[in-house]
């Protein structure tokens, strides 16, 4: 298994370039960063920063999105980080949640999402693409193949991720939901003629290793947060087409603010009891976290991605890399 985390880009940017730098060094092989340019900070120039302080480690978004970052934008920005740091950029890319929200504005739809992947991969890869009517191509561009990571939770994102991306990005460390995600998943990609064992699985989540009450605590405003995503899926989809174990939990939930978004000790987070911070989250002791890794990678999980945004992120990362990361090392993926 590998093993990534993600930002809120809320920090000084010293302490960016602090804690990716610990990362790599812990064994981290990922780093992510939130796109969400109103309420934090700007990615891109974040970005940079990461991919100067860091030498094999990958980098992206988790997760931007194809209105409030116009395709060729994006593209020519991932091109020049391409160049900047020697092919490690990676693509994660939704519908939007807290970038169109908090303008007013609703999620894209799952045709723009398509669109927009396969705009993006072209130009940064250095290829010609038709895009609104017009011939576009970055003769510039370094050429790095972009591995695209599509995050969504619903039947028709999951069957999008199956068809086109190279990984599927799943907000969630329930297992037994991964393996729900990963099935549609494997599935679509079938039916598209690829390779089902060749679409990559993450999944991230919050994790915390101490005291038990302490750790669901700092992490509870996880699940209210993936709940924004079910709310949406509630409105769109028949209850028999989506698992009970994801929904049904959002019936206590009030309403949502975004200036509270992924916040520890956010009010966003009064409904979501102990039982689904431990169904959603990795939290406990070391012991506690290798065995939810390992369900997780048997559910088909490839990388880990942490986010990293509880308080302690230093001893975190620590404690992953002395404890987690290599006793995990050589733990594969269930292809099935």
């Amino acid at each position: 298994m590998e093993f990534g985390f993600t930002l809120k880009p809320d920090h000084s940017l010293e302490r960016v370039v602090s804690l990716t730098r610990r990362a790599e060094a812990c064994g981290f092989t990922y780093g992510w960063l939130f796109d969400s340019h109103v309420l934090w900070r700007e990615p891109y120039p974040l970005l940079t920063l990461m991919a100067q302080a860091t030498t094999t480690m990958r980098l992206g978004t988790c997760v931007t999105n194809p209105a409030t970052r116009e395709p060729s934008v994006t593209a020519s920005a991932l091109a020049v980080l391409d160049e900047l740091s020697g092919g490690r950029m990676d693509l994660g890319i939704g519908r939007g949640d807290s970038a169109r929200r908090v303008l007013g504005k609703q999620p894209t739809t799952i045709a723009q999402l398509e669109e927009a992947i396969h705009v993006i991969r072209a130009l940064v890869e250095g290829r010609p693409i038709e895009y609104e009517g017009s011939l576009l191509q970055l003769s510039w561009s370094p050429g790095h193949r972009l591995p695209v990571w599509v995050a969504g939770y619903g039947p028709v994102a999951l069957r999008l991720t199956g068809r086109v991306a190279d990984g599927a990005m799943l907000q969630i460390g329930d297992p037994d939901l991964v393996r729900w995600f990963v099935a549609q998943v494997r599935a679509s990609a079938g039916e598209a003629g690829r390779d089902p064992g060749a679409v990559r699985v993450m999944a991230a989540a919050p994790a915390h290793v101490g005291d038990l009450a302490e750790c669901r605590d700092r992490v509870r405003w996880f699940p209210a947060l993936v709940g924004n995503h079910v709310v949406d899926l509630v409105n769109r989809y028949e209850g028999d087409e989506l698992p009970p174990a994801l929904t049904t939990y959002i019936r206590g939930r009030s309403g949502y603010d975004y200036l509270h978004h992924a916040e520890v000790g956010s009010s966003n987070a009064e409904f979501v009891s102990d039982e689904i911070v431990d169904r959603f989250c990795v939290v406990g002791s070391a012991d506690d976290h290798l065995a939810r890794l390992r369900a997780l990678a048997e559910a088909g999980v490839d990388q880990f991605n942490l986010y990293l945004m509880n308080g302690d992120e230093e001893r975190m990362l620590e404690v992953y890399g002395k404890e987690i990361i290599p006793a995990m090392r050589d733990v594969a993926a269930n292809r099935g």
